[in-house]
């Protein structure tokens, strides 16, 4: 094989190695303290939007050449000494609060990725400096909101109420709060200093107040000590005399509360026997009244049934003659109704539509007159009125009375002229309303009027 051959081919697998070694150096473990931020040319996020970043903690990532890079955040937790100076309580006192923070990036994803936006390539003291003055602003709102008394007794609500405001803010940036350290709390008014002497002072008292009462207690003691041990000695002898008498009454009291029991047991017995068989009887009485009702229940039930199985008989057996003879009867129509129907069937559509709105009108009418026939026909005829009158005037209102010529002699016998009895006759020619009525076969209402007879007696009465 020729040499250049050989070398070509060595030249070919050294490249090919250091590519592969190059690749496999591309993959980088992230080691247990940091995170590795890879960047670049990532992807998108689920909104379409590019995504600035990838955090791997305790993991590894192949980095693309020449799109994509990495770097590293470490996890190695940040002390801050924060001596907040002159801070405004909710009593408008300044005090000082010198404490310490203990802060480190954290690990949690969305917080790991404000971290990667945020900190990425700032050194120690410049994430030290962004850390402290989010701390100094939640302390001062912190202290703004609570008492002197609050912060210097209760120091655990104030330090729960430190480490929640301002994890909450140093999470924006991506960090987490790990420890709050407060060493002590001044203020330039003495107004602290005052509570503890206060506070000492009261101390004092209590144990001074304290140590007198227990001598007061102790001189009372003995003096009651000898007191009750007269007192018991001369009790004990009444008690001795009076415990012999007291056994002597129990004994008799006992002998009679015997045979006041055995009477009473006797009367309970006794009682309690009648009572049994009052309940027995009673008992037996409800359970005759139910059988009773129960009897009677269903005798009524069967009477129902069978009234109720006979009804429907006779209703069925009267459907079915019905039908049969309405059957019979349309079939013998059938024959008859068939030449006239043509004929007869846009007649009577008409009589039928014309009954049926003056039966509408009429049934209206009664209504309104509140169900009242009487009234509800008074109605019908008063609205009929004006044309009944103009009826019986159109019987004469073509006369031209301008070309009648009545000769008048003057006043008759009854005191009229002849020119008035012939206007008169005139009118008595028309026949009156209750005549038209009578031949309708109706009767003139009395709200109309009456017509008196000749000889003074009511004609409607």
């Amino acid at each position: 094989m020729q040499p250049q051959v050989i070398f070509l081919i060595c030249a070919v697998a050294l490249v090919v190695v250091s590519f592969i070694i190059w690749v496999c150096s591309r993959y980088k473990k992230c080691p247990s303290d940091k995170i590795m931020v890879v960047y670049g040319s990532i992807g998108k996020n689920k909104d379409g939007t590019n995504r600035s970043a990838k955090c791997i903690h305790g993991g590894a990532e192949f980095v693309v050449p020449v799109f994509q890079s990495y770097a590293y955040l470490d996890l190695t937790p940040i002390s801050i000494q924060v001596d907040l100076k002159n801070a405004l309580s909710r009593q408008n006192i300044r005090i000082d609060v010198p404490s310490r923070f203990t802060v480190g990036i954290s690990t949690e994803p969305g917080v790991m990725q404000n971290a990667a936006e945020r900190l990425l390539g700032l050194q120690l003291s410049e994430i030290q400096e962004l850390s402290k003055d989010i701390i100094f602003g939640q302390l001062r709102l912190i202290i703004a909101t609570m008492d002197i008394e609050e912060i210097n007794t209760d120091r655990d609500k104030f330090l729960a109420a430190v480490s929640s405001n301002v994890e909450t803010e140093l999470k924006k940036i991506g960090l987490r709060l790990i420890n709050v350290n407060v060493t002590d709390i001044s203020d330039e008014s003495g107004y602290i200093a005052a509570l503890g002497k206060e506070a000492a002072a009261k101390a004092i008292n209590d144990a001074k107040k304290s140590v007198a009462e227990q001598d007061r207690d102790g001189s009372i003691g003995e003096a009651n000590a000898k007191m009750e041990q007269r007192i018991k000695v001369s009790e004990a002898n009444s008690v001795a005399i009076q415990g012999e008498n007291e056994a002597k009454m129990k004994i008799a009291m006992s002998e009679a509360a015997l045979k006041e029991k055995e009477a009473e047991a006797l009367k309970i017995a006794t009682t309690a026997e009648k009572i049994q068989a009052a309940k027995a009887l009673e008992e037996s009485y409800a359970a005759e009244r139910a059988a009773e009702e129960a009897r009677r229940a269903r005798e009524q039930a069967t009477l129902e049934a069978d009234i109720i199985v006979r009804a429907e008989a006779k209703k069925k057996e009267m459907e079915l003659e019905a039908e049969a003879e309405a059957e019979q009867i349309r079939r013998r129509a059938k024959g008859e109704a068939d030449a006239i129907f043509a004929k007869m069937e846009a007649e009577a559509r008409g009589v039928e539509e014309i009954l049926k709105k003056q039966a509408a009108g009429f049934a209206e009418i009664v209504q309104s007159a509140g169900g009242d026939s009487e009234a509800a026909l008074k109605l019908l005829i008063a609205d009929k009125l004006e044309e009944l009158m103009r009826v019986q005037v159109d019987a004469i209102k073509n006369i031209k009375i301008d070309k009648v010529t009545v000769w008048d002699n003057g006043q008759g016998s009854d005191g009229k002229t002849a020119t008035a009895n012939f206007i008169s006759g005139m009118m008595k020619s028309v026949p009156p309303l209750d005549e038209v009525f009578s031949m309708s076969g109706m009767q003139l209402p009395e709200i109309l009027g009456k017509r008196a007879d000749t000889d003074g007696v009511n004609v409607n009465e």
